[in-house]
Formats: C-alpha cells, structure tokens, sequence
C-alpha cells in the first residue's frame, strides 16, 4: 500500500509511465503470440519431414504442385536404402491468389495404411475416424480442426470439394500446424480432384489413376537421408527431394529472421519505457529529497532506500506489464475470433509469453529504478533536510 501510495503522488506522471511500458509490453505480446504459431508451423513441419524424404517433379511451379506418374513410386521402392515409397496426391482448396499466411487450406491423399507403421507424426482425433484401406473408391473425408471449423462441419456432415460431395468421417484435433488446415481423403478420391485441376491438353494424356505429384519416403533403418536423397535424384529423371535437414534450412531461416525483427520492436518500445521509468523515478526522488533525507537522519540504511525506490519502479513496471498483457490478450483473441471464419489463426498466445512479458516488464522497471535509487542513498543527509 505504501508504494502505491507514493506512485498516486504524482498521479499523471505515473500513468503516462506505466502507458509507456503497457505499449512496450502489448507489442511484444502480441508479435511474441505470432511468432509462437509461426514457430509451431515450423516446428511441425520439422518433425514431419524429420525422418523421410518427399519426392517431387523438379519441373513444378511449386513443390509438390506439377503432376507425376504413378509409377515414379515403384521406380523408387526399387532403390537401395528405400524401405517404403508411398505415393500421394496434394490439392489446394481454393484457387491461390494473392500472399498467403501460414500454410493454405489443402487436400491430401493416399492410400490408408500403405506407409506399414514408418509415420511417426501420430494424429489424434476429436470425432469419428480416421481413413481406411477400404475406403479407396469412396468419397469420404477426415478434417482438420481449423478447416472444419471454417466450414462448420463435424463427423457425419456432407461437404462440397470441388464440386464432389464428400462424407466427413473424421475430425483431427488441433495440431497447431499443417493439419490443422488439411482434409485428408482417399487416393483415388484425390487424383480425380488433381486430374480437374489440370490443363485439356494434359488431360486428354492421362487418367486420373496415372497420376500422383508427391511421394513420400521412408529410409531404410540407418540410411543415411542426404546421400539416399541424391540418389533418388540422379537415378529417377526429373525428381527433386526436400529432407528434414534441408527443410531447416530453408525455412528456419527465414523464421529466425522474422523472430529478430518481433523481438527488436519489442525491445525497442521496452527501451522507451524503461528511459520513462528512470525519468519518472529521478523526478521522485527530486521531490522527496527531504523526506529521503529524514529517513536517512533517523537511522534508515542506504540498502533500504535503494530497496523501497527499486520496489517502486518495479511496480511501475508490474502494472504495464499487467495492463500490457491484457490489451495483448484481448487483441489476440479478437484477431483469432475474426481469423478462425476464414480458417486462418495467426496468434497463439501461450503461458510462457504472457509469463515473460510480465516477468520482463517488472524486472525491466526495476533495473530502470536502480539508477536514481543509488543517487538517493548517496545523498548527504544533512542537505537532503536543508533541501527546498
């Protein structure tokens, strides 16, 4: 009660103070909760990839997006150091257009079972099923979290994809990465998708069976990935191979980038509300010389000066961080509302953020208050009492 006491002095002073840690505090909450879905994207597409190679036509647009044939699978089962080629179908839901956050709305296909046990990335499921080899031929469907929600469907709903009616058999629970934004169909389901997708003149060439545009696959027990990966490369004609290494690579890069500049907008409206703390605190000490200078005179220690002066800071940065974690919380939840109609969440804000973000705003407050704490211990006690 005391150190709020003292801060409702100057009632103004302090409120613009603890508004300028509060801004600090906001932004690095609400960029922090940003970079968190942008790490666990990342974070789940790492562990996918970790342990197998996905193959691809070297001549596409996009990975993953020219068609193959079928029997590139085969082709490569015949490897040595392959165990299992298992081929598979990605569609996109919409037509893309325009800059896309986070990973699109897709549809995937492969046969139920055909990787024997090799996946180590375990999907659960919040209703239904998921798919089996008997549903080859069927037009069935398992959703992801975020996808079925932006469509409102749930296990035994009907739903439109590209102008097929599918059943929906499944709902996986949140993953907080790619499936969450994926329907998962059969194989023969999604080559008659693919094959709409493509060009008269590349249809009038193919059937829907004949076609595949990714193949996923999984290592022999202690193959080594890389050299396996050239392999498939240099022996089947016009293939190109993305492994877990390469896609560390390529995208934790550019994360890291993107988490530098989150952290150093932070850091900079911290800094800002740090110099306001150490202002603010100089002021007080300023005005409260006298009253500085009697304790010193009736037996108070320089220790406790600097301690009570520091606990004021600190809870000056206590407050913004409070205030600052709020207003973040309710601007992430605000967005993520809006977000989940169209299916795109961009905030996930976690314990250990809204932890830090207070943690930092009262520790920053306190080291801030340090410099004019120290100043008021030093004063001489017999001026500080002549002090007008």
């Amino acid at each position: 009660m005391k150190l709020l006491r003292n801060l409702s002095r100057r009632k103004l002073r302090t409120i613009l103070t603890v508004s300028g840690i509060t801004i600090g505090i906001w932004a690095l909450v609400v960029f922090g909760s940003m970079a968190n879905k942008i790490n666990a994207l990342v974070d789940g597409g790492s562990q996918y990839f970790g342990d197998k190679i996905v193959v691809s036509d070297a001549s596409g647009g996009g990975f993953g997006v020219a068609p193959m044939e079928a029997t590139t699978a085969a082709a490569i089962s015949a490897i040595d150091g392959v165990e299992i080629a298992v081929p598979s179908v990605t569609v996109f839901w919409d037509e893309l257009g325009g800059a896309n956050f986070g990973v699109p709305d897709q549809i995937v296909g492969s046969v139920a079972g055909a990787d024997k046990g090799h996946e180590s990335f375990v999907l659960n499921y919040a209703q239904g099923r998921a798919l089996t080899p008997e549903d080859e031929g069927k037009n069935v469907v398992v959703m992801g979290s975020d996808i079925a929600r932006k469509h409102s469907v749930k296990a035994g709903d009907k739903i439109t994809i590209h102008n097929v009616e599918f059943e929906v058999v499944g709902i996986l629970e949140p993953t907080l990465t790619a499936p969450d934004s994926t329907a998962i169909v059969p194989l023969l389901a999604s080559q008659q998708l693919f094959y709409e997708t493509l060009p008269p003149v590349v249809k009038e060439r193919l059937q829907p069976a004949d076609l595949i545009n990714q193949v996923t696959v999984y290592p022999k027990a202690g193959a080594d990935i890389p050299t396996l990966a050239r392999t498939i490369e240099s022996t089947v004609p016009n293939t190109s191979t993305l492994t877990g290494e390469e896609f560390d690579q390529q995208v934790g890069s550019a994360t890291a980038i993107f988490n530098a500049i989150i952290i150093g907008v932070g850091l900079i409206s911290l800094v800002v509300g740090g110099l306001s703390v150490i202002n603010t605190m100089a002021m007080s000490v300023a005005e409260r010389t006298r009253e500085i200078g009697i304790k010193r005179a009736i037996g108070g220690t320089r220790r406790r000066i600097i301690r009570e002066l520091v606990l004021e800071a600190g809870l000056i940065g206590f407050l913004g961080g409070i205030i600052g974690l709020a207003l973040g919380a309710i601007v992430v939840a605000l967005a993520n509302d809006a977000g989940r109609a169209s299916g795109t969440v961009l905030f996930d804000l976690t314990a250990g953020t809204a932890i830090t973000a207070v943690v930092f705003s009262t520790v920053l407050g306190m080291i801030a208050g340090i410099i004019p704490a120290t100043h008021a211990a030093r004063l001489d006690p017999v001026q500080a009492l002549r002090y007008e």
